[in-house]
C-alpha cells in the first residue's frame, strides 16, 4: 500500500527501511512482511537454487532491489541472476527469475502489478508461488499458468514443488 510520502529516487536510495519498501514513481510502497508459511517457502527456494549456484552458474538472494524503470523499484522475494556476481548492489538488468510468495494479506491486483514490471522489465522466468493452497503459476507477457513443476531453460532448472513446499 502507498504511503502518502512522495520522494526522489535519490532520496529512496539514501533511506533505509524496515522492512524495505518499494518505491513506485515517487511514492513509497509498504511490503507485507511473510509469516512462517512464506518465510519457509522463501528459505527453501534460496536453499534449492544456493546450493546449485555452481551447477547452474546462477545466484540467488532474497529481497533484493531491482530498477525494473528509471522510477519503479521492486523487491521480489526470491532473485536469481545467470552468471557470476552482477557488480552492482541494485540491480538495473533483468534477472534470470523473480519470484513472488504470497502472504496471507497480498491483493492479486498488486501482485499482478508486479509481475507485470518484472516482465516488462525483461526478467524471462516470473513466478507467484501460494503456500496456503501449494500452488504455483508461471507467468508470461499474456498469461498466468497454473503449474505443477517450476522450469527454466539455459539453464535447465527443475524446481519440484513437493520440496518446497514440504
Amino acid at each position: 500500500m502507498p504511503t502518502d510520502e512522495m520522494m526522489s529516487v535519490r532520496e529512496y536510495l539514501s533511506t533505509s527501511y524496515s522492512p524495505d519498501c518499494e518505491y513506485l514513481d515517487g511514492a513509497l510502497v509498504e511490503r507485507t512482511v511473510g509469516e512462517w508459511d512464506h518465510s519457509r517457502v522463501q528459505a527453501k527456494l534460496v536453499l534449492f537454487f544456493g546450493i546449485r549456484e555452481r551447477q547452474f552458474r546462477i545466484r540467488v538472494v532474497p529481497e533484493q532491489r531491482v530498477q525494473v524503470k528509471p522510477t519503479r523499484f521492486r523487491i521480489p522475494d526470491v532473485c536469481v541472476v545467470s552468471g557470476d556476481d552482477p557488480g552492482e548492489q541494485i540491480l538495473t538488468h533483468p534477472p534470470f527469475i523473480c519470484i513472488e510468495i504470497l502472504s496471507r494479506d497480498d491483493r492479486l491486483s498488486e501482485t499482478n502489478e508486479k509481475v507485470q514490471d518484472y516482465l516488462t522489465f525483461g526478467v524471462p522466468y516470473v513466478w507467484i508461488l501460494d503456500p496456503k493452497t501449494r500452488k504455483a503459476w508461471q507467468c508470461t507477457p499474456g498469461a498466468m499458468l497454473e503449474v505443477r513443476e517450476l522450469r527454466t531453460e539455459n539453464p535447465a532448472i527443475l524446481v519440484p514443488l513437493d520440496e518446497v513446499f514440504a
